[in-house]
């Protein structure tokens, strides 16, 4: 299945979206497996590029998590994020 990505944004999104469901995945692999140093070093790997995502996405628009609600020191943006149910996500 294919997502139509419209825009700069809609793009960042998905690829945040994808990163975040291969961490999540990474996760429960790593909870039956806590010794692979393998499967740590790539969970770590995409931790710090799921990271610079959130701070590139926050600079760019606005932050989706508390974290990177202080990326622009000039205003407090983190209320300025369209709500769910407006009808963005």
């Amino acid at each position: 299945m294919g997502f139509n990505v419209n825009n700069d944004k809609d793009r960042m999104l998905c690829d945040i979206d994808s990163v975040s469901f291969l961490l999540a995945d990474m996760a429960l692999y790593l909870d039956t497996h806590p010794y692979d140093r393998d499967a740590l070093e790539y969970f770590n790997h995409y931790t710090r590029v799921r990271s610079g995502m959130m701070k590139d996405f926050a600079a760019k628009y606005y932050p989706l998590t508390l974290d990177t609600a202080d990326v622009c020191n000039k205003e407090w943006k983190w209320g300025m994020a369209p709500a769910p149910w407006e009808g963005v996500c």
